[in-house]
């Protein structure tokens, strides 16, 4: 038996405590929001304070230890553990604030943010204090592009290499490097998202939204998350305010390779990417049979009215953000199972998107048809193309296995909730929503609704599922293996 070494546990505890300090810094910045609005600031500062001095104490314990060394093993444990340990100590501005006093409705809300699933527990988000909020949507901006992305952006800083993060981050199909060095990519892809952000903020902010709703529904919208500061999420807001953010939801949904393309002025190579033009092209055909089927069979006053709210469920549900302009389960049976589908394909790879991918769905499409080709001419060569490339058939087993591995997952956690006493629709809704990290699902879950009537085991199984969605399947999944803790 081929021999595995032992896995290198010093060097997980030292980022996740580097982690916890960043997490810390951030959570601090909400002081800021507090005193703008006269509200307490102490829970955001004790939680910043038992976060950073968690970390902090671990750091001062291992300061003498010299092993910086990170294999496969430790790269997937170190993420699969660094959003878990996040979420707990995320826990705390709700808890100590009594927004949410109860642990695992806080822990719900945190695992839902960081993993930019947008399912909420919150009835009244409007009675939660602006400081809390704003954390509520810090935990989307960070969670959106990636924790581990922005530590392996500090970690040449640290002495620590981190390729091995990268991949266990983004499994599979992966984003294209902007530059050789892991570093230099994560660098590039936070400047964008940030950029992108800033843009978003001050759009919204010249329009009707204040200060405070921009940033907050430019954190969301980025990492298409969908918390908003409204209870009725994106429906009171004006069209202007609609259409830009179903403008940046496209952005948040596209290969952000695709932008430092467009920043480079590269369009050619921009339209010959096969993803970015399915997604597009799936944009495009399904806002115009909703909205064909919404002005034929329900009631839009205008034209413009009925391509508005058709245009943003569309994108809302296929990038995974969640934000609802429309209650889509009070439309025509035909339309909402429309929406329903979209949520099994999900944003572009290398986006803050979740879900399938646009790219897998593209691969197994041409997969399928290449079969059929092969059937007629079975001495044939003829490989699956891509961008004008030949793809492995490595990958295509890759492919093929994380779509059954999500279907087989998709229909065992509806079979778990109807075990425990949810409706059948109200199952399919739920495990679609998490799994795919999209918020509103069908059934009970519906736009209009939250989560909290949901039962303690239902909670943390389904927070289970928004990890699983986030870190596609097999980051978690190889960690509870047991072959992966054989040595």
């Amino acid at each position: 038996m081929p021999y595995k070494r032992l896995i290198n546990f010093t060097i997980i505890i030292r980022i996740l405590s580097y982690l916890l300090v960043v997490i810390s810094l951030f959570m601090v910045s909400g002081v800021v929001v507090a005193l703008a609005y006269g509200e307490p600031v102490w829970p955001l500062i004790l939680s910043a304070l038992i976060t950073g001095a968690f970390g902090g104490i671990l750091l001062f314990i291992l300061r003498n230890d010299t092993n910086k060394n990170i294999g496969k093993r430790e790269g997937y444990l170190i993420v699969s553990l660094s959003w878990v340990v996040v979420s707990v100590f995320g826990t705390l501005p709700y808890i100590l604030s009594g927004a949410i006093p109860s642990f695992t409705n806080a822990f719900f809300e945190t695992m839902s943010g960081f993993t930019t699933t947008g399912a909420t527990i919150l009835d009244d988000i409007e009675a939660v204090p602006k400081n809390i909020l704003f954390w509520r949507a810090m935990t989307h901006w960070l969670g959106g592009m990636g924790i581990i992305v922005l530590t392996v952006a500090i970690l040449p800083f640290l002495g620590i290499g981190g390729m091995q993060l990268l991949v266990a981050e983004m499994p599979g199909i992966t984003p294209d490097k902007l530059r050789p060095r892991i570093t230099d990519t994560a660098k590039r892809l936070w400047g964008i998202y940030v950029i992108l952000t800033f843009a978003e903020t001050l759009i919204l902010w010249l329009g009707e939204m204040n200060f405070f709703d921009a940033i907050c529904h430019s954190f969301a919208t980025m990492a298409t998350g969908g918390f908003s500061t409204k209870n009725d999420s994106i429906t009171s807001f004006s069209p202007f305010t609609q259409y830009v953010i179903a403008l940046f939801m496209i952005f948040a949904g596209t290969n952000f390779t695709i932008h430092y393309l467009a920043l480079h002025k590269k369009f050619d190579r921009i339209w010959a990417n096969q993803e970015f033009k399915t997604y597009a092209g799936i944009i495009v055909i399904v806002t115009l049979i909703v909205t064909i089927g919404l002005l034929v069979f329900h009631t839009f006053p205008t034209v413009e009215s009925a391509f508005r709210d058709a245009l943003f469920t569309v994108v809302s549900i296929l990038t995974t953000t969640g934000f609802v302009t429309a209650d889509y389960y009070s439309w025509p049976v035909f339309l909402w199972v429309i929406i329903f589908m979209l949520m099994f394909i999900g944003g572009s790879a290398g986006s803050t998107g979740g879900g399938v991918k646009v790219v897998r769905h593209l691969l197994l499409f041409k997969n399928s048809w290449t079969e059929l080709k092969r059937a007629i001419h079975p001495q044939a060569v003829i490989p699956v193309k891509f961008n004008g490339k030949s793809v492995s058939q490595q990958i295509i087993f890759n492919v093929m296995a994380f779509f059954l591995l999500y279907m087989l997952i998709f229909a065992t956690g509806v079979v778990v909730m109807t075990f425990v006493g949810t409706d059948f629709e109200t199952s399919i809704g739920a495990v679609a929503a998490t799994l795919g990290n999209i918020g509103p699902g069908v059934g009970h879950v519906e736009p209009t609704s939250s989560y909290s009537f949901f039962g303690i085991f239902s909670k943390w199984f389904l927070s289970f599922l928004m990890l699983l969605g986030r870190l596609e399947l097999f980051t978690v999944l190889l960690v509870i293996s047991p072959t992966f803790w054989k040595n």
